[in-house]
């Protein structure tokens, strides 16, 4: 048994690096200590340092690469600080993946105040806060986004992520408020495992918790409904001990759609590029269900990102 759960714990790491958002261009990796965030501090609200990398995003030539043009948009709301009315999942996707270090290196964790529309003959419409949670990270330095957090969380155990995650939440959003989670990738898994902790759901009401490209975490645990989306082509939605412990769930739990990614690099885009296509997820709503009627009016203006950091130096 033993052999059997180091071999996947090795299969999950390997994997999930090679489902990284970004590779790694230090070789000292990740979760490292830098002069300039010495003094680092858990939940830490670095939303002015944030925007100014995001506004180069939202300022992206014609020529940047794919996935840099797919989420200028969002770079370009969050800059505006207007209210605007997200229809899909694949914007939010967007939104989420403002937390890379490729935009901005900063703050993985974000927070937007807005209101969740139901459509319906009824009119009903709730007040929410959206949490968004980027993923694996191999360039951020001194952030809770390294394949250790990966492993931890694939295995369902507590982690630095998690309670940086918990802290913001506590500090930074009233109590009995209304919220929705999302991630990607690792922020995924870290959000199912937000909306399955005893004292924060005492505390708040988790509507709803959309994932991309994530595998299923503490199923029996979550609060609210979990929408997980997965391209086809897109291996890492299985990597996590639920894949070999409850393979039925992990597999009839994942919505499906095929990006078409079938080149040798295919999981690199299948991961990190068909989430945030319209083409591809744009019937999902912003709940994650597909062909539902939800949106979300999100006001730009009350935007805020926080630091996660693996040291903690205050």
């Amino acid at each position: 048994m033993k052999k059997f759960k180091k071999v996947v714990a090795i299969s999950m790491a390997m994997a999930m690096l090679f489902g990284s958002t970004a590779f790694a261009k230090t070789t000292e990796g990740n979760q490292v200590m830098d002069a300039d965030i010495a003094t680092a501090t858990e939940g830490e609200n670095v939303t002015e340092e944030a925007l100014s990398g995001i506004a180069a995003t939202a300022n992206a030539a014609a020529d940047a690469d794919e996935r840099t043009k797919q989420i200028a948009s969002a770079a370009k709301d969050v800059i505006s600080g207007e209210q605007k009315t997200y229809t899909n999942s694949a914007e939010l996707s967007r939104l989420t993946m403002l937390g890379y270090y490729s935009f901005q290196q900063d703050g993985p964790i974000s927070i937007t105040k807005g209101t969740l529309n139901y459509n319906n003959w009824l009119g009903q419409k709730k007040d929410v806060y959206l949490v968004c949670l980027s993923g694996t990270d191999m360039d951020a330095k001194n952030q809770t986004t390294g394949w250790f957090t990966d492993l931890l969380s694939g295995f369902e155990f507590d982690n630095k992520y998690v309670k940086n995650v918990k802290k913001v939440i506590s500090e930074n959003i009233p109590a009995g408020s209304n919220i929705i989670v999302t991630g990607h990738s690792l922020g995924g898994m870290v959000a199912q495992q937000v909306v399955s902790d005893s004292t924060l759901k005492s505390n708040y009401n988790f509507l709803n918790t959309v994932t991309f490209g994530s595998p299923l975490i503490n199923g029996f645990k979550r609060e609210g409904t979990v929408q997980r989306l997965g391209d086809k082509s897109d291996v890492v939605p299985f990597l996590s001990v639920s894949t070999f412990l409850n393979i039925f769930w992990q597999t009839l739990g994942l919505n499906k759609e095929d990006g078409g990614y079938r080149m040798v690099d295919f999981q690199f885009h299948a991961h990190n590029e068909s989430y945030n296509r319209t083409d591809v997820w744009g019937a999902y709503d912003v709940t994650g269900v597909k062909n539902g009627s939800k949106t979300l009016a999100l006001d730009f203006s009350t935007t805020q990102f926080f630091h996660s950091p693996v040291i903690v130096t205050e």
